[in-house]
């Protein structure tokens, strides 16, 4: 392997990022919060895993000692193929500068293809419906793990009101949201000891229905796995429809790894997470040979009544941080495909001064919420719920296959036979769990993929009317040389100071530089235009960040920098300005007085005289100009006009900062 591996090393830290630098406790450390970040969603799964298995589709599969054994073979086998083999041993290594995710693989390939057009949209494409599928399976995680936790109750107290488990659900889901804009920093510190709780508990309340019955030990082999598909293939495929819910959550060991590392990471999922949950699988399936009724709920029948209410109390504790994880991945998702021009700039407030990865975006909690509420509202209990739950994740777990085999070719090099044995390998499992749960699609699989289509049709909406309207001003502002040779042809009264114009297009001139020597018909002595690019890198250092240019060698004092940043950097933007002034000898500037005057764009959609309409740009052109179809330019000009400001505009000096507005109509 270790020749296999050894192209893999496409980071500067190989991922690391501090696991090897604070000795044993520090590596012990991270593992304990990796324990409670990470696996939450993973660790939750067996509360409603076997349940889900033997009830899918009206109870497609038989509760007999063959089918237990077939079940729980095959979910103990998914855990190491897909978790262990999959995910912790190959995926991991698949880091771009650091991050992980779905996105960041899809940048990595996107600049690992050399520039190829089709094979860069691709990649973007796959990194969309990467993201779009995440968020369609985080609306149904948190509804399904809390229903689950909640209805224990109904073992500890038989004579529970059932009509009382949905409020109690959405008073703990709400609750949850409402708590994000205080951040996790003080209840954080906890989450990794509760969790180390809850994964012993998995495995002591097990061990005595395993002692009970050790035959099924023989769950462990792959054969029982295999016979129980040969032998009944219809039964086995609705089975894998169900089984897919215990690997649900291992995309957050790749998207987590930039906050724990590898290493870390995968020392918890082999030394505890692993074992834990196989032994609890194990247990259930022991508990149901003897006692097949306890099918209603085999994970809290794993201990006595008078202890199911304790269970309780800890699974729901386990389920809210296992939401709180996909909320927080959610949060990570959406700014990096902000960042990226997927989905428009978003509200972040950051909520510690010392953890730059603590934010709370406001406008994806409001909607995760009410999308969440709603959710466990129709469904109303977790037996129904999981109908609806694997269909985007089984269809995830094809899209992070396919972009892993595209990096092993273009990325890793192997050889030929390499990357075609381990598309075997993976295409075995992964292709019939995506069929099996393609069959939910009609009894509530439609909804998440629902959902990641419907943001999908938004971010491709997004890009392409950013496209449109990144053409209009390149038609309409007219081009840096251009500007340059009308100073030259025509000189403007030079004003003592320096001013400072954000611009999004690196060849044109903003639109409040045009407006103001216009207006004024005069020129500071110092103009800086400053471009901000995201880089497909998810960090860049600040000595490569800025580069110069002289608009032109005749014109004094006007120059143009462009800023580029990874889509994980902080930006901080005077503070990288500084670091110019001195790099550049620009002490004379004096730049922590220039003033700043932005360029702001309003964009709606065309009416019928909206071509003549004074004051505004329109994008109707002749030839290739790039168009967006009606209803494309509706939905883009209502999207940008709940866009916020880019986060970095926040921090410019409020009584140095002026914006010029201007209208796009497309």
């Amino acid at each position: 392997m270790t020749k296999i591996f050894r192209a893999a090393s496409l980071r500067r830290d190989g991922g690391e990022h501090g696991a090897d630098s604070g000795g044993a406790l520090a590596r012990a450390g991270l593992g304990l919060a990796a324990l409670g970040v990470v696996f939450g969603d993973i660790g939750t799964s067996p509360l409603y895993v076997v349940r889900a298995v033997f009830t899918v589709h009206g109870g497609a599969v038989p509760l007999t000692d063959a089918s237990i054994y077939g079940v729980i073979s095959l979910v103990v086998w998914m855990l190491l193929l897909i978790v262990s083999f999959k995910y912790v041993i190959l995926v991991l290594r698949a880091d771009n500068d650091g991050e992980g995710g779905i996105i960041a693989l899809a940048t990595l390939l996107r600049t690992l293809s050399g520039g190829r057009p089709r094979a860069a949209a691709l990649f973007t494409v796959a990194g969309m419906f990467g993201a779009a599928l995440f968020f369609g399976d985080a609306v149904i995680t948190p509804a399904i793990s809390v229903l689950s936790a909640i209805e224990g109750i109904r073992v500890a107290l038989p004579t529970f009101p059932a009509t009382l488990i949905v409020p109690i659900a959405l008073v703990i889901l709400l609750t949850l949201g409402w708590m994000q804009r205080y951040g996790t920093g003080r209840v954080g510190v906890i989450f990794g000891p509760f969790m180390l709780l809850w994964f012993t508990g998995l495995a002591l309340i097990a061990l005595p229905h395993i002692a009970a019955h050790p035959e099924i030990f023989a769950a462990l082999s792959p054969h029982e796995a295999l016979t129980f598909v040969a032998r009944h293939p219809a039964i086995g495929f609705f089975a894998m429809g169900a089984v897919v819910l215990a690997v649900t959550g291992a995309e957050a060991l790749y998207a987590d790894i930039a906050h724990f590392g590898r290493r870390p990471i995968s020392a918890v999922w082999f030394a505890v997470v692993l074992p834990a949950l196989v032994c609890n699988y194990l247990g259930q399936g022991a508990l149901l040979l003897e006692h097949p009724e306890a099918i209603a709920d085999p994970f809290f029948h794993l201990v006595s009544s008078q202890w199911a209410l304790v269970l309780t109390l800890l699974a729901t504790g386990a389920t809210v941080i296992a939401s709180q994880s996909v909320i927080a991945g959610t949060y990570s998702i959406a700014r990096q495909a902000s960042r990226l021009g997927y989905l428009p700039h978003l509200r972040i407030r950051y909520t510690s001064a010392s953890g730059a990865g603590q934010i709370y975006l406001p406008d994806i909690t409001g909607l995760l919420v009410a999308a969440v509420a709603t959710v466990v509202v129709i469904f109303r209990d977790s037996e129904r719920l999981s109908s609806a739950y694997g269909l985007a994740v089984s269809t995830d777990f094809l899209l992070t296959t396919a972009m892993l085999l595209a990096l092993t070719v273009i990325g890793w090099h192997w050889r030929w036979w390499q990357s075609a044995a381990l598309a075997v390998v993976l295409g075995v499992v992964e292709v019939p769990l995506f069929a099996a749960n393609a069959a939910k699609l009609v009894t509530g699989g439609w909804l998440p993929l629902l959902i990641a289509l419907v943001l999908m049709v938004v971010m491709l909406t997004w890009r392409r009317g950013e496209a449109v309207v990144a053409a209009t001003r390149a038609r309409t502002e007219g081009t840096l040389a251009e500007f340059a040779a009308q100073l030259q042809k025509n000189p403007l009264r030079r004003v003592p100071g320096t001013v400072i114009y954000p611009h999004s297009l690196a060849t044109t001139v903003p639109a409040a530089l045009r407006a103001t020597t216009a207006l004024h018909r005069s020129l500071r002595d110092h103009v800086i235009i400053l471009s901000i690019k995201t880089a497909p890198q998810a960090h860049i250092e600040r000595a490569e960040r800025i580069t110069r240019t002289q608009v032109s060698p005749r014109v004094e004092g006007v120059v143009h920098l462009t800023m580029r940043y990874g889509f994980m950097d902080i930006r901080n933007i005077p503070a990288d300005l500084e670091w110019a002034q001195h790099e550049y000898g620009w002490g004379s500037w004096k730049l922590s007085e220039a003033q700043w005057v932005l360029s702001h764009l309003g964009v709606r959609s065309r009416g019928k005289n909206d071509d003549a309409a004074p004051g505004t740009t329109s994008s109707a052109a002749t030839g290739d100009f790039p168009q967006l179809a009606r209803w494309q330019a509706w939905l883009f000009a209502r999207i940008a006009r709940h866009s916020a400001s880019p986060a970095w505009v926040r921090s410019l000096p409020a009584d140095r900062t002026v914006e010029i507005s201007r209208e796009v109509i497309v």
